[in-house]
Protein backbone atom coordinates (compact mmCIF):
# COMPACT_ATOMS: atom_id res chain seq x y z
CA UNK A 1 0.00 0.00 0.00
CA UNK A 2 1.55 2.99 -1.03
CA UNK A 3 0.21 5.39 2.02
CA UNK A 4 -2.46 6.16 0.03
CA UNK A 5 -5.71 7.24 2.06
CA UNK A 6 -9.10 4.20 1.46
CA UNK A 7 32.66 2.47 30.54
CA UNK A 8 31.51 4.70 33.68
CA UNK A 9 33.92 6.24 35.78
CA UNK A 10 34.29 10.08 37.68
CA UNK A 11 32.16 12.53 35.89
CA UNK A 12 34.23 15.31 34.11
CA UNK A 13 33.75 18.63 34.30
CA UNK A 14 30.82 20.67 32.26
CA UNK A 15 31.34 20.19 28.66
CA UNK A 16 31.27 23.59 26.63
CA UNK A 17 28.38 24.49 24.80
CA UNK A 18 27.31 27.19 22.68
CA UNK A 19 25.70 28.94 24.95
CA UNK A 20 28.44 28.30 28.14
CA UNK A 21 26.27 26.64 30.12
CA UNK A 22 27.37 23.14 30.17
CA UNK A 23 24.06 22.04 30.90
CA UNK A 24 22.65 18.32 30.91
CA UNK A 25 19.05 17.89 29.72
CA UNK A 26 17.63 15.15 31.48
CA UNK A 27 16.44 11.84 29.53
CA UNK A 28 12.85 11.81 28.15
CA UNK A 29 10.37 9.12 29.72
CA UNK A 30 9.09 6.66 27.37
CA UNK A 31 6.45 4.09 27.84
CA UNK A 32 6.61 1.01 27.20
CA UNK A 33 6.74 0.17 23.11
CA UNK A 34 6.58 -3.19 22.87
CA UNK A 35 3.02 -3.55 20.22
CA UNK A 36 3.12 -3.22 16.59
CA UNK A 37 2.82 0.14 15.10
CA UNK A 38 -0.79 0.06 13.08
CA UNK A 39 -0.67 3.28 11.33
CA UNK A 40 2.59 2.79 9.39
CA UNK A 41 5.05 0.33 8.05
CA UNK A 42 8.44 1.62 10.45
CA UNK A 43 11.63 0.14 9.91
CA UNK A 44 15.36 1.75 11.16
CA UNK A 45 18.80 0.88 9.18
CA UNK A 46 20.78 -0.66 11.72
CA UNK A 47 24.20 0.34 12.41
CA UNK A 48 26.82 -2.37 13.19
CA UNK A 49 29.34 -2.47 16.40
CA UNK A 50 33.09 -2.83 15.19
CA UNK A 51 35.62 -4.88 17.56
CA UNK A 52 37.80 -2.30 18.92
CA UNK A 53 40.34 -4.71 19.31
CA UNK A 54 40.64 -6.87 16.68
CA UNK A 55 43.81 -6.20 14.95
CA UNK A 56 42.43 -4.57 11.53
CA UNK A 57 43.31 -2.82 8.66
CA UNK A 58 40.57 0.11 6.76
CA UNK A 59 40.65 -2.17 3.68
CA UNK A 60 40.65 -5.31 5.47
CA UNK A 61 37.62 -7.83 6.35
CA UNK A 62 35.26 -6.36 9.13
CA UNK A 63 35.62 -6.99 12.33
CA UNK A 64 32.66 -6.80 14.54
CA UNK A 65 31.68 -7.25 17.96
CA UNK A 66 28.62 -9.73 17.33
CA UNK A 67 26.88 -9.58 20.63
CA UNK A 68 26.98 -5.68 20.90
CA UNK A 69 25.43 -5.47 17.13
CA UNK A 70 22.92 -8.06 17.59
CA UNK A 71 22.21 -6.46 20.98
CA UNK A 72 21.37 -3.39 19.46
CA UNK A 73 18.75 -5.04 17.26
CA UNK A 74 17.17 -6.46 20.39
CA UNK A 75 16.81 -2.87 21.35
CA UNK A 76 15.02 -1.68 17.98
CA UNK A 77 12.84 -4.88 17.97
CA UNK A 78 11.76 -4.05 21.65
CA UNK A 79 10.93 -0.40 20.46
CA UNK A 80 8.60 -1.95 17.88
CA UNK A 81 10.61 -1.15 14.86
CA UNK A 82 11.35 -3.34 11.94
CA UNK A 83 15.39 -3.75 11.23
CA UNK A 84 16.80 -2.89 8.28
CA UNK A 85 19.90 -5.59 7.91
CA UNK A 86 22.96 -4.64 6.15
CA UNK A 87 22.56 -1.55 4.27
CA UNK A 88 24.08 1.83 3.91
CA UNK A 89 23.60 2.79 7.65
CA UNK A 90 25.67 -0.37 8.32
CA UNK A 91 28.45 0.46 6.22
CA UNK A 92 27.39 -1.21 3.05
CA UNK A 93 30.25 -0.67 0.48
CA UNK A 94 32.53 1.31 3.24
CA UNK A 95 34.10 -1.26 5.56
CA UNK A 96 31.12 -3.77 6.01
CA UNK A 97 32.30 -6.43 3.18
CA UNK A 98 29.96 -9.06 1.76
CA UNK A 99 31.50 -12.03 3.88
CA UNK A 100 30.66 -9.74 7.23
CA UNK A 101 27.40 -8.74 5.50
CA UNK A 102 26.63 -12.43 4.66
CA UNK A 103 26.87 -13.32 8.31
CA UNK A 104 25.10 -10.68 9.85
CA UNK A 105 22.41 -11.31 8.01
CA UNK A 106 22.55 -14.73 8.55
CA UNK A 107 22.90 -13.82 12.85
CA UNK A 108 20.23 -11.27 12.49
CA UNK A 109 17.74 -13.23 10.47
CA UNK A 110 18.12 -15.79 13.60
CA UNK A 111 17.76 -13.13 16.17
CA UNK A 112 14.70 -12.01 14.13
CA UNK A 113 12.32 -15.26 14.18
CA UNK A 114 13.76 -16.09 17.72
CA UNK A 115 11.53 -12.50 19.05
CA UNK A 116 8.93 -12.34 15.92
CA UNK A 117 11.36 -9.36 14.68
CA UNK A 118 10.59 -8.15 11.42
CA UNK A 119 13.85 -8.01 9.45
CA UNK A 120 14.64 -7.09 5.80
CA UNK A 121 17.99 -7.49 4.48
CA UNK A 122 20.01 -5.65 1.59
CA UNK A 123 20.80 -7.18 -1.18
CA UNK A 124 23.92 -6.07 -3.80
CA UNK A 125 26.05 -6.90 -5.50
CA UNK A 126 29.42 -5.81 -3.77
CA UNK A 127 30.80 -9.44 -3.77
CA UNK A 128 32.20 -8.34 -7.20
CA UNK A 129 35.47 -7.68 -6.97
CA UNK A 130 36.69 -4.10 -8.53
CA UNK A 131 34.35 -1.57 -10.05
CA UNK A 132 33.32 -3.04 -13.04
CA UNK A 133 31.79 -6.16 -13.99
CA UNK A 134 29.50 -7.38 -17.24
CA UNK A 135 25.94 -7.42 -16.60
CA UNK A 136 26.07 -11.62 -16.65
CA UNK A 137 28.58 -11.26 -13.47
CA UNK A 138 25.99 -8.40 -11.85
CA UNK A 139 23.18 -10.76 -12.51
CA UNK A 140 24.70 -13.59 -10.90
CA UNK A 141 25.90 -11.47 -7.96
CA UNK A 142 22.16 -10.21 -7.41
CA UNK A 143 21.39 -13.94 -7.82
CA UNK A 144 23.53 -15.06 -5.21
CA UNK A 145 22.85 -12.32 -2.43
CA UNK A 146 18.89 -12.36 -3.12
CA UNK A 147 19.32 -16.42 -2.38
CA UNK A 148 21.10 -15.88 1.18
CA UNK A 149 18.37 -13.35 2.60
CA UNK A 150 15.67 -15.05 1.28
CA UNK A 151 17.22 -18.77 2.80
CA UNK A 152 18.09 -16.73 6.28
CA UNK A 153 13.91 -16.27 6.09
CA UNK A 154 14.31 -12.09 5.66
CA UNK A 155 12.66 -9.83 3.48
CA UNK A 156 15.24 -8.85 0.48
CA UNK A 157 15.60 -5.49 -0.27
CA UNK A 158 17.17 -4.68 -3.82
CA UNK A 159 19.72 -2.18 -3.32
CA UNK A 160 20.80 0.16 -5.94
CA UNK A 161 24.24 -1.03 -7.50
CA UNK A 162 27.49 0.47 -8.05
CA UNK A 163 28.34 -1.92 -10.78
CA UNK A 164 25.21 -1.84 -12.29
CA UNK A 165 25.51 1.60 -12.59
CA UNK A 166 28.71 1.68 -14.40
CA UNK A 167 28.01 -1.27 -16.50
CA UNK A 168 24.31 -0.06 -17.66
CA UNK A 169 23.83 1.07 -21.22
CA UNK A 170 20.94 2.74 -20.64
CA UNK A 171 17.17 2.45 -18.96
CA UNK A 172 17.26 -1.26 -20.87
CA UNK A 173 19.60 -2.52 -18.58
CA UNK A 174 17.80 -1.80 -15.52
CA UNK A 175 14.32 -2.76 -16.97
CA UNK A 176 15.70 -6.17 -17.65
CA UNK A 177 18.04 -6.69 -14.63
CA UNK A 178 15.18 -5.94 -12.00
CA UNK A 179 12.43 -7.75 -13.99
CA UNK A 180 14.95 -10.96 -13.90
CA UNK A 181 15.31 -10.46 -9.97
CA UNK A 182 11.27 -9.93 -9.50
CA UNK A 183 10.73 -12.56 -10.99
CA UNK A 184 13.47 -14.48 -9.39
CA UNK A 185 12.15 -13.20 -5.41
CA UNK A 186 9.91 -15.70 -3.62
CA UNK A 187 8.42 -13.18 -2.13
CA UNK A 188 7.57 -9.25 -2.53
CA UNK A 189 10.52 -7.33 -2.23
CA UNK A 190 11.27 -3.17 -1.37
CA UNK A 191 13.41 -1.73 -3.93
CA UNK A 192 15.69 0.79 -3.38
CA UNK A 193 16.44 3.93 -4.85
CA UNK A 194 19.96 5.91 -3.80
CA UNK A 195 20.60 9.24 -4.43
CA UNK A 196 24.00 10.52 -5.55
CA UNK A 197 23.97 12.34 -2.59
CA UNK A 198 24.50 9.07 -0.21
CA UNK A 199 26.65 7.20 -3.10
CA UNK A 200 28.25 9.93 -5.88
CA UNK A 201 28.32 6.42 -8.05
CA UNK A 202 24.87 6.07 -8.33
CA UNK A 203 24.95 9.69 -10.37
CA UNK A 204 21.70 8.29 -13.32
CA UNK A 205 20.57 5.44 -11.42
CA UNK A 206 17.91 3.95 -13.61
CA UNK A 207 19.62 4.83 -17.12
CA UNK A 208 19.36 8.75 -16.65
CA UNK A 209 20.46 11.69 -14.43
CA UNK A 210 17.11 13.52 -15.59
CA UNK A 211 15.09 12.56 -12.59
CA UNK A 212 11.86 12.50 -14.46
CA UNK A 213 12.82 10.31 -16.89
CA UNK A 214 14.52 8.20 -14.35
CA UNK A 215 11.34 7.80 -12.43
CA UNK A 216 9.40 7.02 -15.26
CA UNK A 217 11.48 4.14 -15.91
CA UNK A 218 11.26 2.89 -12.34
CA UNK A 219 7.45 3.23 -12.29
CA UNK A 220 7.54 0.62 -15.71
CA UNK A 221 9.62 -1.82 -13.72
CA UNK A 222 6.88 -1.45 -10.92
CA UNK A 223 4.50 -1.63 -13.07
CA UNK A 224 5.16 -4.77 -14.99
CA UNK A 225 4.93 -7.15 -11.66
CA UNK A 226 3.63 -4.99 -9.14
CA UNK A 227 2.99 -8.09 -6.81
CA UNK A 228 6.32 -8.82 -6.63
CA UNK A 229 6.98 -5.62 -5.04
CA UNK A 230 6.48 -4.48 -1.12
CA UNK A 231 7.40 -0.97 -1.92
CA UNK A 232 9.94 1.36 -2.66
CA UNK A 233 12.31 3.32 -0.55
CA UNK A 234 13.25 6.47 -1.59
CA UNK A 235 16.74 8.36 0.05
CA UNK A 236 16.19 11.63 -2.82
CA UNK A 237 16.30 14.45 -0.07
CA UNK A 238 13.58 15.61 -1.99
CA UNK A 239 10.54 16.10 -0.56
CA UNK A 240 8.42 17.04 -3.54
CA UNK A 241 9.74 14.60 -5.47
CA UNK A 242 9.20 11.94 -2.97
CA UNK A 243 5.25 12.83 -2.93
CA UNK A 244 4.79 13.37 -6.78
CA UNK A 245 6.57 8.89 -7.14
CA UNK A 246 4.15 8.01 -3.94
CA UNK A 247 1.17 9.32 -5.85
CA UNK A 248 1.86 7.23 -9.09
CA UNK A 249 2.74 3.99 -7.18
CA UNK A 250 0.48 1.18 -7.70
CA UNK A 251 -2.21 1.09 -4.80
CA UNK A 252 -0.72 -2.21 -3.18
CA UNK A 253 3.37 -0.72 -3.52
CA UNK A 254 4.33 1.19 -0.29
CA UNK A 255 6.66 4.13 -0.48
CA UNK A 256 9.10 4.00 2.10
CA UNK A 257 10.72 7.26 2.59
CA UNK A 258 14.25 7.22 3.33
CA UNK A 259 14.73 11.05 3.33
CA UNK A 260 16.09 11.90 6.35
CA UNK A 261 15.87 15.84 5.84
CA UNK A 262 12.19 15.80 5.36
CA UNK A 263 10.61 12.23 7.13
CA UNK A 264 8.17 14.38 10.11
CA UNK A 265 6.21 15.72 7.04
CA UNK A 266 6.39 12.26 4.37
CA UNK A 267 5.45 10.23 7.26
CA UNK A 268 2.57 12.20 8.23
CA UNK A 269 1.29 12.73 4.96
CA UNK A 270 -1.24 14.38 3.21
CA UNK A 271 -4.98 14.16 1.72
CA UNK A 272 -3.62 11.95 -0.67
CA UNK A 273 -1.43 9.69 1.14
CA UNK A 274 1.59 9.20 3.54
CA UNK A 275 5.09 7.59 3.48
CA UNK A 276 5.85 4.65 5.33
CA UNK A 277 9.45 4.64 6.74
CA UNK A 278 12.89 3.21 6.35
CA UNK A 279 15.55 5.17 7.79
CA UNK A 280 18.76 5.80 9.24
CA UNK A 281 18.29 8.61 11.66
CA UNK A 282 15.81 5.98 13.39
CA UNK A 283 18.83 4.28 14.61
CA UNK A 284 19.66 6.74 17.31
CA UNK A 285 15.74 8.16 17.21
CA UNK A 286 14.34 4.45 17.41
CA UNK A 287 12.88 5.38 21.61
CA UNK A 288 11.38 8.93 20.37
CA UNK A 289 10.48 7.88 17.03
CA UNK A 290 8.58 5.17 18.12
CA UNK A 291 7.11 7.21 20.41
CA UNK A 292 6.02 9.67 17.71
CA UNK A 293 4.30 7.03 16.06
CA UNK A 294 2.00 5.47 18.76
CA UNK A 295 0.66 8.89 18.66
CA UNK A 296 -0.09 8.94 15.11
CA UNK A 297 -1.71 5.43 15.45
CA UNK A 298 -4.09 6.99 17.94
CA UNK A 299 -4.67 9.52 15.26
CA UNK A 300 -3.13 12.31 16.41
CA UNK A 301 -0.91 13.71 13.64
CA UNK A 302 -0.05 17.42 15.15
CA UNK A 303 1.26 15.30 18.32
CA UNK A 304 3.41 13.34 15.61
CA UNK A 305 4.56 16.23 13.91
CA UNK A 306 5.06 17.98 17.62
CA UNK A 307 7.18 15.28 18.68
CA UNK A 308 9.05 14.58 15.31
CA UNK A 309 9.64 17.39 14.49
CA UNK A 310 12.35 18.47 16.86
CA UNK A 311 14.69 16.05 15.68
CA UNK A 312 15.38 17.19 12.31
CA UNK A 313 17.50 19.63 13.42
CA UNK A 314 19.92 16.50 14.39
CA UNK A 315 19.47 14.54 11.60
CA UNK A 316 20.08 17.91 8.75
CA UNK A 317 23.61 18.03 10.57
CA UNK A 318 24.35 14.27 10.76
CA UNK A 319 22.94 14.08 7.57
CA UNK A 320 25.14 16.98 6.26
CA UNK A 321 27.57 16.94 2.99
CA UNK A 322 29.47 14.45 2.53
CA UNK A 323 26.08 13.13 3.28
CA UNK A 324 27.92 9.18 3.11
CA UNK A 325 29.84 9.96 6.29
CA UNK A 326 26.45 10.22 8.78
CA UNK A 327 27.47 6.87 9.93
CA UNK A 328 29.89 8.28 12.19
CA UNK A 329 27.37 10.34 14.08
CA UNK A 330 25.11 7.64 13.95
CA UNK A 331 27.89 5.28 15.95
CA UNK A 332 28.75 8.10 17.99
CA UNK A 333 25.53 8.97 19.24
CA UNK A 334 24.63 4.81 20.28
CA UNK A 335 28.22 5.22 22.23
CA UNK A 336 27.53 7.96 24.29
CA UNK A 337 23.57 6.66 24.88
CA UNK A 338 25.22 3.33 26.04
CA UNK A 339 25.10 1.10 23.43
CA UNK A 340 28.08 0.04 22.65
CA UNK A 341 31.33 0.59 25.03
CA UNK A 342 33.55 2.38 22.58
CA UNK A 343 33.70 4.71 19.51
CA UNK A 344 35.63 2.67 16.83
CA UNK A 345 33.76 1.59 13.88
CA UNK A 346 34.58 -0.81 11.23
CA UNK A 347 37.07 0.83 8.51
CA UNK A 348 38.42 3.41 10.97
CA UNK A 349 35.10 5.75 9.84
CA UNK A 350 35.25 7.46 13.32
CA UNK A 351 37.71 9.31 11.56
CA UNK A 352 35.26 10.71 9.31
CA UNK A 353 33.49 13.69 10.74
CA UNK A 354 35.39 16.55 12.98
CA UNK A 355 35.30 17.00 16.17
CA UNK A 356 33.35 20.47 15.99
CA UNK A 357 30.83 18.28 14.06
CA UNK A 358 30.44 15.29 17.00
CA UNK A 359 30.38 17.67 19.22
CA UNK A 360 27.66 19.76 18.06
CA UNK A 361 25.59 16.16 17.37
CA UNK A 362 26.21 15.19 20.82
CA UNK A 363 24.25 18.56 21.89
CA UNK A 364 21.67 18.37 19.37
CA UNK A 365 20.87 15.30 20.90
CA UNK A 366 21.02 16.47 24.33
CA UNK A 367 18.68 18.47 23.81
CA UNK A 368 16.52 16.02 22.17
CA UNK A 369 16.98 13.95 25.62
CA UNK A 370 18.17 10.85 23.31
CA UNK A 371 20.30 10.13 26.25
CA UNK A 372 19.18 7.35 28.72
CA UNK A 373 22.17 8.08 31.16
CA UNK A 374 23.11 11.96 30.29
CA UNK A 375 25.43 11.86 32.91
CA UNK A 376 27.36 8.80 31.19
CA UNK A 377 27.00 10.35 27.43
CA UNK A 378 28.63 14.05 29.08
CA UNK A 379 31.43 12.26 30.65
CA UNK A 380 32.29 9.83 27.55
CA UNK A 381 31.83 13.32 25.07
CA UNK A 382 34.42 14.68 27.31
CA UNK A 383 36.58 11.70 27.20
CA UNK A 384 36.58 12.17 23.23
CA UNK A 385 37.14 16.26 23.39
CA UNK A 386 39.79 15.06 25.63
CA UNK A 387 41.23 12.50 23.03
CA UNK A 388 41.25 13.83 20.05
CA UNK A 389 41.73 17.61 21.40
CA UNK A 390 43.77 17.64 23.62
CA UNK A 391 41.79 19.91 26.24
CA UNK A 392 40.44 18.88 29.61
CA UNK A 393 43.56 15.74 30.10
Amino acid sequence: MSGRVNGRGPMADSLRTESGSGFVRAPADHPNRAAPFVSRTVFAAAHVVADPFADSTPDGPAAIDWDATLAFRHHLWSNGLGVAEAMDTAQRGMGLDWASAAELIRRSAAEAAAVGGRIACGVGTDQLAGSSASLADIKAAYEEQLSLVEGAGAQAILMASRHLAAAATGPESYAEMYGHLLRQAADPVILHWLGPAFDPAMEGYWGSSDLDTATDTFLQIIAEQPAKVDGVKVSLLDADREIQLRRRLPDSVRCYTGDDFHYPELIAGDELGYSDALLGIFDPLASLAADAVRLLDNGDTAAFRKRLDPTVTLSRHLFQTPTRYYKTGVVLLAWLAGHQSHFTMVGGLQSARSLPHLKRAYELADDLGLFPGPELAKFRMHQLESVLGGRGA
